[in-house]
């Protein structure tokens, strides 16, 4: 049986993209704060006082990776926890002013590593690749409860 042509298989190429993104995300933006702590930075600058469930649907992580990103943030001084007056079960997420430093100095660093990692492509296919992929992934949210098998639309 002949080797599979691994060029054909998209999570294969989404590993070495993840990789390559890895990579540059160190070399580039922080060895101390992820993409993915970076996502909830930025999805409290956009909109303070969300609640944590919130947050990781808006940035895509799951129930126990937010847990974490969160956790890790408030241990850092980034992020503040505040009770929910209309629901004391619940904690809204701000946040704090080395939180908004933080996010500044890295929004900064990140536009340039977005730069750098589609360099290969001209303008309009730039464009392009992140439709797909947004588009790819936003099919993929769907598989974590997956109720009918994902079909292209016509």
């Amino acid at each position: 049986m002949a080797a599979v042509d691994l060029a054909h298989h998209p999570g294969h190429l989404a590993r070495r993209l993840q990789q390559a993104h890895h990579l540059l995300w160190n070399t580039m933006v922080s060895e101390e704060i992820t993409s993915p702590q970076f996502a909830v930075l930025n999805a409290l600058v956009d909109e303070p006082g969300l609640d944590q469930r919130t947050v990781g649907e808006r940035v895509g992580l799951d129930r126990s990776t937010i847990a974490e990103v969160i956790s890790r943030l408030g241990r850092r001084g980034l992020l503040d926890k505040v009770r929910d007056p209309q629901d004391g079960r619940r904690f809204l997420l701000r946040l704090t002013d080395d939180g908004l430093r933080t996010h500044r100095k890295l929004s900064v660093r990140t536009a340039r590593m977005n730069q750098v990692f589609l360099a290969p492509l001209s303008a309009a296919e730039q464009t392009q690749f992140l439709d797909l992929l947004r588009r790819v992934s936003d099919a993929a949210e769907g598989l974590r409860n997956p109720v009918e098998p994902l079909v292209a639309q016509p």
